[in-house]
């Protein structure tokens, strides 16, 4: 299924980006009630990355992927996994039926579709009482190293702009009138990760691929020389989990 982001070159590469912060899904699991057995439906699930700390917290998860390697991926990923299943489907027509899911969940896939009517099928799916979660994470970028990789972005993009995936999502979704409020919590994690890994995760930034075009693998090939060059096989990378969280009215 083709969708305006096309992940099909990336899809390998981002079964190296590192996870959300553990924290950050033991409060979204306590705060929308979810019981082990409830259903999720996880839109936009990539390679799993959110549908797995789902499923591992007991929740019968959905994960909607229409991007075909990605889902590919995934399914792989999780094949032994008896409470996740996978389907095609856009944030937009999930294909799933109405009024059956305790949470709907967009992990990093938000920023990439048409939001009013992602938010309309969320609801359309969601129970009555279920929840809409949005999470993304988000490299500390004053950290030392973090710093000298966005020098090396913004020296061959000068106007690189991360766009929605780092904006406030909160005035969107409290403005919707669909949610009787809405939460936002963040919560940090420390990722230790080899090296090699690390340049591999690079090859799926699709926003940073988006926007330097014919230069994307000169600036993959930049960071992974400085990184290498680093002298140790493994770095610290800080991170925080971002959380939208909202209830239907």
């Amino acid at each position: 299924m083709k969708t305006e982001w096309d992940y099909s070159d990336l899809a390998e590469a981002y079964l190296k980006r590192p996870g959300y912060a553990p924290d950050g899904i033991a409060w979204t699991v306590a705060a929308t009630g979810a019981r082990p057995g409830e259903e999720v439906a996880d839109v936009g699930a990539g390679v799993g990355h959110l549908g797995i700390d789902l499923a591992g917290a007991g929740l019968n998860v959905t994960a909607v992927e229409p991007n075909d390697r990605m889902r590919a991926l995934g399914i792989e990923r999780t094949r032994t996994l008896g409470n996740m299943r996978w389907i095609e489907g856009t944030a937009e027509a999930t294909g799933l039926d109405d009024a059956r899911y305790r949470v709907v969940s967009f992990g990093s896939s938000f920023n990439v579709v048409d939001r009013p009517r992602a938010l309309q099928e969320a609801r359309r799916i969601s129970l009555p009482d279920g929840w809409f979660c949005c999470m993304w994470n988000h490299r500390v970028l004053d950290d030392p190293i973090q710093e000298r990789i966005e020098s090396i972005i913004k020296r061959f993009v000068p106007g690189y702009s991360y766009g929605l995936r780092r904006e406030d999502h909160g005035p969107f979704l409290r403005e919707s009138g669909m949610f009787r409020d809405v939460d936002f919590k963040e919560f940090e994690v420390v990722h230790q990760q080899a090296i090699e890994d690390t340049i591999e995760a690079w090859q799926s930034h699709a926003t940073l691929a988006r926007q330097s075009g014919r230069h994307f693998p000169d600036i993959v090939g930049e960071i992974s020389r400085y990184l290498r060059g680093i002298g140790s096989p493994r770095i610290a990378i800080p991170y925080v989990t971002r959380i939208w969280l909202g209830q239907f009215a």
